[in-house]
């Protein structure tokens, strides 16, 4: 399996959260609904910009941040339509010298996800949702809220509420 050549989510790891939001609000870039004090999204013309604590974000990709620590701040998600796919794309990029720094695993939110580095040390998420759906090639998503969310509440949910809709199609909720 080849893993699919899109970018859907970059992810920064942000230090003060409600500083950084601010300055991309200055920007005049609009908040997806679901953003809250500690995760927001923007939508952008291709996927999504999430601000996510820098914390949780190197928590969950089994990187450490700081002074001696392996991690940059930012994932470039890549999201894959099966669930078996996180597993087959985690194998491809072994196989293409990338260093796994979270072998696949189900996740608090429903769904399935790995990390790994390319060979510079840039930081790459591979995941499956329930929650997205896919036309073609290209995806747009769409932040879905509510409590119908996979992970079950807001607490655990932020970074896996999400459907999707084909390119130029109008938004839509996901039913779950």
């Amino acid at each position: 399996m080849s893993i699919p050549a899109r970018l859907n989510v970059v992810t920064i790891g942000a230090r003060e959260i409600g500083k950084l939001g601010a300055f991309y609000d200055a920007l005049g870039w609009q908040r997806g609904s679901g953003s809250q004090d500690d995760f927001v999204i923007y939508r952008m013309a291709a996927g999504v910009l999430a601000l996510y604590p820098l914390e949780n974000l190197a928590e969950d990709s089994h990187l450490q941040v700081g002074p001696d620590g392996n991690f940059g701040g930012v994932s470039l998600g890549v999201n894959v339509e099966r669930k078996e796919q996180v597993d087959e794309a985690v194998a491809t990029a072994r196989g293409a010298g990338a260093l796994i720094t979270k072998d696949a695993e189900d996740t608090f939110w429903g769904g399935r996800s790995a990390y790994f580095t390319d060979p510079e040390g840039n930081l790459w998420e591979v995941a499956w949702a329930p929650m997205f759906k896919f036309a073609g090639r290209a995806a747009r998503l769409v932040y879905r809220a509510g409590p119908g969310a996979a992970g079950g509440g807001a607490e655990h949910g932020r970074r896996a509420r999400w459907a999707a809709s084909g390119p130029g199609a109008a938004p839509r909720r996901s039913g779950r």
